[in-house]
């Protein structure tokens, strides 16, 4: 009731605008339609002849399997790097693997993914203490 909760990222000690600022929702959903649409491109290369849900599949353990990898090791999938963005642990370095593999298995169930906190952080990033930044 009338508390001022300041802006977003304010509480976990992130800047209000800039580098090391909370991403956006349109730039997060943009870096996540580029890193599916990839997965697509290649899922859809390799098994072309399939039926649809085994290239589904196919496209859900490639997501999986391209966010672990780039996560873990450069801290930006593609998507995410083409947009300016980084995945870091709350402590400001980078996310471990752990921490990695699994935020990305609840993204993949979308439900953590689709309810966000008031920072504007999802369940997947709250439950494994990651935060999504700009560059």
């Amino acid at each position: 009731m009338g508390a001022e909760f300041g802006y977003r990222g304010k509480r976990l000690g992130l800047p209000e605008e800039g580098p090391g600022s909370i991403a956006g929702t349109g730039r997060r959903l943009g870096a996540l339609v580029i890193d599916w649409f990839l997965c697509y491109l290649v899922a859809f290369a390799l098994i072309a002849n399939r039926h649809v849900n085994e290239v589904n599949i196919w496209i859900t353990v490639l997501f999986f399997l391209v966010s672990v990898l780039t996560l873990g090791t450069v801290g930006a999938t593609p998507g995410k790097k083409l947009l300016g963005l980084r995945v870091i642990s709350l402590n400001g370095g980078r996310a471990s693997v752990g921490q990695v593999a699994l935020r990305t298995f609840l993204l993949v169930l979308a439900v953590p993914a689709l309810i966000w906190d008031r920072d504007g952080r999802g369940l997947h990033d709250k439950a494994v203490g990651t935060v999504e930044v700009r560059v």
